[in-house]
C-alpha cells in the first residue's frame, strides 16, 4: 500500500474483547470558516480499519467522530461515550493514522504509523 501525503486513516480496537471493532461508523469533518463540513463517512471493516477517509487532505483542522453507541448496543454493552471525537491538525504533508483504543468506560487515541 502506498502512503499518501495528507492521507487520513483510522483503526478501532476493542480493548475489552482484545479484537478489532468492526462496524463502527466514522465521520471525518474539516473546520472551514468556523463551521464543520463533512469530508467523508465510512465504517470500520472486519479488521477494525477505515481506509482512506481522505486521500490528499488539505492543511487545516479536522475532526474524526466515532459513533460508538450502536457498536456497544450490538454487543449487549453500554458506555458513557455514545460518540467520541478526535480533533487534530493536518499539515497536508504527512500521513495521519489515528487509532482509537476503545472500552466501555474509557478510550485512548494516538498518532500511529
Amino acid at each position: 500500500m502506498t502512503i499518501n501525503s495528507g492521507s487520513i486513516t483510522t483503526h478501532v480496537l476493542d480493548t475489552v474483547l482484545g479484537k478489532p471493532a468492526s462496524g463502527v461508523a466514522v465521520r471525518l469533518d474539516m473546520l472551514s470558516d468556523g463551521v464543520w463540513d463533512a469530508v467523508s463517512e465510512s465504517a470500520t471493516d472486519a479488521d477494525g480499519r477505515c481506509g482512506y477517509l481522505a486521500v490528499q487532505a488539505a492543511s487545516g483542522q479536522y475532526r474524526l467522530t466515532f459513533f460508538t453507541e450502536p457498536y456497544f448496543a450490538r454487543h449487549g454493552r453500554s458506555s458513557i461515550y455514545p460518540e467520541i471525537s478526535i480533533t487534530f491538525l493536518c499539515d497536508a504533508q504527512s500521513r495521519y493514522h489515528l487509532p482509537l483504543l476503545l472500552s466501555d468506560n474509557s478510550y485512548t487515541t494516538y498518532r500511529g504509523s
